[in-house]
């Protein structure tokens, strides 16, 4: 029996995306002038307002405010009747240090080995998935909603459809034979719009610029595509919902493919495992499926705050060449957990984030991040 599965996406203009990348701007400008600062940033946006807070403790000299206003400006609020605009919204900046206690249990400064010297910021339980339906190794629904939301980006910012504003979200779902996706079955957009544009026309300019180019091929004569199911769409953005940090965590994964921990990414710097640990576990399932011992895996991981080796690894594949065991031993084998070693692996100490703020954390070959490499598969194949 075929099985139908589905993915959303959002628009940069999105308030819960809009959030996450001024957290991520935060962030990247802590570690641009400090690559060892330690950030916790959390962003609330709604009609003219943008609240800023959170815990840093660093040496670098930033501007939350000025950083706030031109996320606001690149995602397109550049006019008072959007409910929110750069120039004329006001910054609020509620930042404090970092607890002792936290600190004290990151740095673990009397461990002989320097990779035992940072311990996880927090406790939690994280996770990395990989498949091979896709080039990306990502689940072809996620793969394919993040396609539509930059492509409404796109057709906004370059003039094809000036009736466009920030706010939007994707959602596609896929039918499956068995392991395998076979068709597009459905396709649903919501687009903010001005208030002159005509329903019709819409529906019909965002089916042909929009929908009919990034899924050619995927759609048949039984593809259903609903575009602003609601009708009107005028209000939208922070002036019709509170956007808040870490609130699109499933987007920022695998579309609801797999598992999730919880943990969001939006804001942490890289000692913060909720980020560090998803990305080390990406990285280690994209490497097993690249090296042809498994079809799909998911693969899971456990900390403790102030420890550095994780309280639990496990590894779950689809469709394995190995056994179970020999993969397991495989993956204890290539990678080491430890944050301190995640961060010299993955060279997460570098202001990277706040691109990978929208349209997915992984399958981002646009951007090339190290947990994507699949730089291990000699290694993973020898170790099986």
């Amino acid at each position: 029996m075929n099985r139908l599965i589905t993915a959303e996406s959002v628009a940069e203009g999105h308030p819960d995306k809009l959030a996450d990348r001024v957290s991520d701007a935060i962030l990247d400008a802590v570690l641009a002038q400090d690559p060892q600062g330690r950030v916790a940033c959390e962003t609330f946006i709604t009609e003219g307002l943008v609240i800023v807070g959170g815990e840093i403790a660093s040496t670098a000299h930033i501007e939350p405010a000025i950083l706030a206003r031109r996320v606001v400006r690149d995602a397109g609020y550049v006019k008072p009747e959007y409910g929110l605009s750069f120039d004329a919204c006001a910054v609020a900046t509620l930042i404090r240090q970092q607890s002792p206690d936290i600190a004290q249990a990151v740095q673990r400064n009397g461990a002989d080995d320097p990779r035992d010297r940072i311990g996880a910021g927090d406790q939690g339980i994280m996770f990395g998935y990989a498949t091979n339906e896709t080039p990306e190794r990502m689940p072809l629904p996620i793969m394919l909603a993040h396609k539509l939301a930059r492509r409404l980006a796109a057709v906004r910012k370059d003039g094809s459809l000036l009736y466009l504003r920030p706010d939007g979200k994707t959602q596609v779902t896929v039918e499956y034979e068995g392991h395998r996706p076979i068709r597009v079955h459905t396709v649903l957009l919501a687009a903010q719009h001005a208030p002159e544009a005509l329903l019709d026309e819409l529906r019909a300019d965002l089916r042909t610029l929009v929908v009919e180019p990034v899924l050619d091929g995927w759609m048949d004569e039984r593809t259903d595509v609903f575009v602003n199911t609601s009708g009107r769409f005028v209000v939208g953005g922070p002036a019709s919902d509170t956007g808040m940090t870490g609130r699109k965590i499933i987007v920022d994964t695998y579309g609801g493919y797999g598992s999730h921990g919880g943990g969001a990414f939006s804001g942490k710097d890289p000692t913060k495992v909720d980020r560090s640990g998803a990305y080390m576990a990406r990285y280690v399932a994209v490497n097993l499926v690249a090296a042809g011992l498994a079809a799909a895996c998911e693969v899971q991981v456990a900390y403790a705050i102030g420890r550095a080796h994780p309280l639990a690894l496990s590894v779950t594949a689809e469709r394995p060449t190995v056994p179970a065991a020999a993969l397991d031993r495989a993956v204890r084998q290539v990678f080491d957990f430890r944050p301190a070693a995640i961060i010299d692996a993955l060279d997460l100490r570098r202001p990277i984030y706040e691109p990978l703020s929208c349209y997915g954390h992984f399958g981002r070959l646009d951007l090339s991040p190290t947990w994507e490499e699949p730089d291990r598969v000699e290694a993973l194949r020898a170790a099986a």
